[in-house]
């Protein structure tokens, strides 16, 4: 068996981590950006729901021209502290199931998973599990796209998107490339695309035909790249540079409540599973963060700093407690809690035996 690659990519990640995090916003066009009413409306489009692409609006796409083509969408400022967590916490998650793990952006990862999806019956199971656990957990959807390499699984994820698996083997990469569009290569833009219009080439069939020599002379270097993606012949390792920036977990209530024994006792739940999760993965913390919203999607964060880092399992609930303070008083009906810890750091062997003998 050749190798297995898995490109995962998190479905309109920042529109949809704002639908979640205010569920009044699901199946509504959202467009995350500048204010299109603010001043000139200068700036772009920095992410959209599938809603909103439904009537033409890209990322990168200018606000002013969003705004043209549908003045009724929700516009929302980035909210990029809350994505880089959210992505943190499935990054963390989906490097468990994988031999190699590369992470390529705030929404994607290359795994590869060659070996671990023995255990898993099979890679279309392994993905199936990774879906499934993804939309339990963090309530996101993601498309994988199973392939020997990084390029054609990363084609193969966006085949079905969204909430997609799409599995290209071995044996047939050559065929379910080659009536796709060069542009469907990640790294050709519409000026690559134009100059191989002009050689003829308009599919990755017809790049995998091409001479090599004359895709040289008009691409140099970048033609050895090209050749080898149209021809399943790219062999990139998944390079493994995966560093934990933080461990969270947060709680929706079904009901919102102002009764602080609910909301105590939850952050204390909240706060053993993070611990858990830093003795797993043998990490010390910094930094304790909580995030609490209230009815009407109020939502605040605070932290605190410790003076030095600590595997302590005490030192989280007791810092939330004390970051709750300012709030207890205000009776306000609470939506969801999260606990957070940063500043992470890997301990020695020595120091994370004595882990579980803390209370």
């Amino acid at each position: 068996m050749g190798r297995l690659i898995f490109h995962v990519d998190l479905d309109a990640f920042y529109a949809s981590v704002e639908q979640r995090e205010n569920p009044e916003l699901e199946g509504k066009p959202l467009i995350i950006g500048a204010d299109p009413k603010e001043g000139t409306g200068r700036g772009v489009v920095v992410a959209c729901s599938y809603e909103a692409r439904q009537h033409g609006i890209r990322s990168g796409q200018p606000i002013s021209i969003a705004y043209r083509l549908l003045p009724q969408a929700i516009y929302l400022r980035p909210d990029f502290g809350t994505y880089e967590d959210v992505s943190s916490d499935i990054m963390s998650f989906l490097r468990k199931y994988a031999d190699k793990f590369e992470q390529a952006s705030v929404d994607e990862a290359y795994m590869d998973v060659t070996l671990s999806c023995t255990r898993y019956a099979g890679p279309l199971e392994l993905a199936k599990r990774i879906k499934r656990e993804v939309k339990e957990l963090f309530r996101l959807t993601c498309s994988i796209g199973i392939a020997p390499n990084k390029s054609s699984a990363k084609i193969a994820s966006d085949m079905q998107k969204p909430d997609g698996l799409t599995f290209i083997d071995e044996a047939h990469v050559r065929d379910v490339l080659a009536p796709l569009p060069v542009s469907k290569i990640s790294g050709i833009g519409s000026k690559t695309a134009g100059s191989l219009r002009e050689l003829g080439i308009n599919t990755i069939g017809d790049l995998a035909k091409a001479s090599p020599r004359i895709l040289h002379a008009h691409f140099g270097k970048t033609a050895v790249w090209l050749w080898a993606i149209a021809n399943a012949e790219e062999h990139v390792e998944v390079e493994e540079n995966f560093a934990m920036q933080s461990i969270g977990a947060e709680h929706t209530f079904e009901k919102d409540t102002a009764d602080w024994s609910i909301i105590e006792s939850e952050l204390r739940a909240l706060s053993e599973t993070v611990y858990k999760r830093l003795a797993e993965e043998k990490m010390a913390y910094r930094t304790v963060v909580l995030k609490i919203r209230f009815r009407g999607f109020e939502t605040h964060t605070r932290n605190k700093s410790l003076r030095f880092s600590t595997t302590k399992k005490t030192v989280i609930f007791e810092t939330i407690r004390e970051l709750c303070a300012e709030f207890v008083p205000t009776k306000k009906e609470v939506r969801l809690v999260g606990v957070r810890v940063s500043g992470l750091e890997l301990r020695p062997a020595a120091t994370i035996d004595s882990f579980t003998k803390q209370s």
